[in-house]
């Protein structure tokens, strides 16, 4: 009988990692659960326009995203080896590149969203209050880029605790501001779907004051990180290389996850109310997965530096327990009290009766995507990228597929349950990918 294989890495470890992510992933979901908590009590209208707004602007700062994933496997990949100085080298190239990805990016937002806008958004009403909301909430995506990046950093060191106190400062200074200048509180003017995207702006800029103070203060000066390293193209090609298929993979992922949503914009006003709701309660469900999934991707990087590559299954076992162990509570919560979670949004009952089903339908996507979205992103951490954005590519291919034949004969409900195929497809297909394939000479 063969001998089962454990890891080194132990379960305190992995918690220890992941609690701050999780602290830190609540970075964006806090803005969302305010801004949806407040404008709910404002009107369907403009909760739904903040939402499809956020999402569009969520959309662009993906590839932010992505290629801070791709600093984070080499970030953890020079961790594992002790060459501390080689991480200082490897952010300053990646600040360079988000510094000019940014720049890009905003140009976009600012020159063509009422457009893009205009062609996604049906409603007139929502139109017009969502191209409020991003006049305000596009110069935030500068400083965004640059937040990801930190946040890759401190992930890929293992040191995540400034993530936390990044977060709860983005938490006061959005939830203050929300309640502010939504509804004209402490002196401020009510500028309702506008307050909101003000209040973003700010939460985002102060964060990344935060990151730079922190960051030149307590950082070790052996990791160089405030050092002027020479650019070299052999290395941004490397980084280019693993850090591509992230970037568009993440791409891929949200911005079908955008097209979910303007897929059922078009079921109408009220179908796009219920699914603002409860993409924000999603949202806070899935934080313990995207932690988790992070902590993986981290920790595999990091023990093959160390070169411990037969260990890389028996970790990604533990850690997806863990996972499993941190989501069930949340999601026995929501389960058992959905009309008063719902309550926190609105007080239209109508709409609260409405969204209950499909909160059943988010607890069961939340267990699944636990044990899924962990395995898949072991493959990024492994550093074979392009493999993972090759089956990231079939699998949001049968979701879109599948939300566009749901949406047009079934209940809202039944739409969201596109979550449950994407997230047990993709779990099976990482896990027979990361017992099969020859993923174990990969060189970053």
């Amino acid at each position: 009988m063969k001998p089962t294989i454990k890891t080194d890495i132990t379960g305190k470890e992995i918690w220890r990692i992941a609690c701050p992510i999780m602290i830190g992933n609540l970075a964006q979901t806090i803005i969302t659960f305010t801004d949806t908590a407040f404008l709910g009590h404002v009107g369907l209208i403009e909760l739904s326009a903040s939402m499809m707004a956020g999402m569009y602007y969520y959309v662009f700062t993906t590839l932010a995203m992505g290629f801070a994933v791709g600093i984070q496997i080499f970030v953890s990949r020079r961790y594992g080896e002790r060459e501390y100085e080689r991480i200082g080298e490897v952010f300053f190239h990646g600040a360079f590149f988000v510094l000019l990805l940014g720049i890009l990016l905003f140009g976009i937002l600012f020159l063509c969203s009422n457009t893009l806008l205009g062609c996604i958004i049906a409603s007139p009403r929502i139109l017009a209050s969502a191209k409020e909301y991003i006049v305000f909430r596009q110069f935030g995506i500068i400083f965004v880029v640059f937040n990801y990046l930190f946040r890759s950093l401190y992930v890929g060191i293992s040191n995540t605790k400034c993530i936390s106190y990044s977060t709860l400062l983005m938490a006061v200074v959005n939830i203050v501001l929300d309640y502010a200048l939504i509804f004209g509180r402490l002196g401020l003017p009510q500028l309702g779907v506008s307050g909101a995207a003000i209040a973003s702006l700010t939460a985002e800029i102060s964060a990344f004051a935060f990151f730079i103070i922190y960051t030149y203060i307590k950082v070790p000066a052996s990791y160089a990180l405030f050092k002027l390293h020479g650019i070299r193209p052999q290395l941004w090609w490397h980084i280019i290389k693993v850090a591509f298929p992230t970037m568009v993979q993440r791409l891929l992922s949200y911005g079908t996850w955008f097209m979910f949503f303007v897929f059922i914009e078009k079921m109408g006003e009220l179908a796009i109310g219920i699914s603002s709701l409860v993409r924000s309660v999603y949202m806070l469900l899935v934080i313990p997965v995207f932690a988790f999934a992070s902590t993986a991707n981290t920790l595999v990087s990091r023990i093959i530096g160390e070169g411990k590559v037969h260990q890389v299954g028996a970790l990604v076992r533990k850690v997806v327990w863990n996972c499993i162990l941190c989501s069930v509570p949340l999601v026995l919560v929501s389960a058992l009290f959905p009309m008063q979670i719902c309550s926190i949004y609105t007080q239209d009952m109508v709409m609260v009766h409405a969204a209950v089903p499909t909160i059943y339908v988010i607890c069961i996507a939340t267990i699944v995507s636990a044990i899924g979205m962990v395995i898949f992103e072991s493959i990024s951490g492994t550093g074979n990228t392009i493999s993972a954005l090759v089956i990231d590519f079939f699998m949001t291919s049968l979701y879109i597929l599948y939300i566009a034949v749901v949406s047009n004969m079934w209940a809202i409900q039944w739409v969201w349950t596109a979550e449950w195929v994407y997230n047990i497809c993709m779990g099976v297909v990482a896990c027979v990918y990361i017992k099969k394939a020859n993923w174990q000479r990969k060189v970053i």
